[in-house]
C-alpha cells in the first residue's frame, strides 16, 4: 500500500511539474530579446532540473519534460530548438559552454535513455539527436548542419539500441548520419554526407556512404 501510495505522489508531482513548465514556456518562449531573454534566464530556473548560470535562450525554443533537462553554464540555445523527454528515466544533458544552433531536434525517445552533449561542444542547424539508445558527444565537438544521430535499428531479432559515442574533440560535416553501435573516435573528422556504420578509429579522416577511413587526422583530445 506504501508503495502504492508513493508511486502515485510522485506521479501527482510530476504532473504539477508539467503544467508548471507548460504554462511557463508558452508565457515566455515567445518574447523576443531582450526583454524574452531576460525573462527565460530567471524563470525557466524554475522548470529544468537543473539550470547553470549565464544560459541564453532564444525565443520560440520548445522544452518536454523539462524535469529531466539539465543545462550548465554559459549555454546557449536558439530558435526553435527542440528538446524532449517523455519517457521514464530517461535524460537530456548539457555540458558548460554547449551551443545549440536554430532548429536542433534532442529527442530522449524510449525509457532508460541518455543523451548527453559534453562542454564546448556545438551542434549546428538541425541537428537531429533521437534515442532510444543512448547517446553521448564528448567535450569540444563540432557538429555540422544538417547532421542525424539515431541510436536505434532494426534487426532481425527487433529494435536494437546499443548507443552512438562520438568522443571528445570530433569534427562532423554537414549532413553526416551516424547509425545505432557506432563510437567515433577521439580527434577523428568525418566528411560531409558520410554514412556512419561501423566504428571510426581515434585521429582519423573519414568519407563516403558508409563512411571509411582514408588518413590520419591532425585533430587531438580535449
Amino acid at each position: 500500500m506504501k508503495t502504492a501510495l508513493a508511486l502515485e505522489s510522485t506521479n501527482h508531482v510530476i504532473q504539477l511539474q508539467t503544467i508548471k513548465a507548460r504554462i511557463i514556456t508558452s508565457l515566455l518562449g515567445g518574447i523576443p530579446r531582450p526583454l524574452g531573454t531576460i525573462m527565460r534566464q530567471c524563470l525557466y530556473k524554475t522548470i529544468f532540473a537543473y539550470m547553470g548560470q549565464n544560459v541564453y535562450i532564444q525565443a520560440g525554443s520548445e522544452f518536454l519534460g523539462t524535469n529531466a533537462i539539465e543545462i550548465g553554464n554559459d549555454v546557449k540555445i536558439m530558435r526553435d530548438v527542440r528538446l524532449n523527454v517523455k519517457a521514464i528515466n530517461s535524460f537530456i544533458r548539457l555540458g558548460n559552454k554547449v551551443c545549440l544552433d536554430r532548429g536542433v531536434d534532442i529527442n530522449a525517445a524510449g525509457e532508460d535513455c541518455l543523451l548527453e552533449i559534453g562542454d564546448r561542444s556545438y551542434l549546428g542547424p538541425y541537428v537531429c539527436m533521437s534515442g532510444p539508445g543512448h547517446i553521448k558527444i564528448g567535450k569540444q565537438c563540432l557538429i555540422a548542419s544538417q547532421t542525424g544521430m539515431y541510436a536505434n535499428n532494426h534487426r532481425e531479432y527487433g529494435l536494437s539500441r546499443e548507443g552512438i559515442i562520438i568522443e571528445d574533440n570530433c569534427w562532423l560535416g554537414t549532413g553526416v548520419r551516424i547509425l545505432d553501435g557506432v563510437t567515433i573516435g577521439c580527434g577523428s573528422v568525418v566528411g560531409a554526407g558520410a554514412v556512419v556504420t561501423k566504428d571510426i578509429p581515434p585521429y582519423s579522416v573519414a568519407v563516403g556512404v558508409p563512411a571509411k577511413r582514408i588518413k590520419a587526422s591532425k585533430g587531438g583530445c580535449v
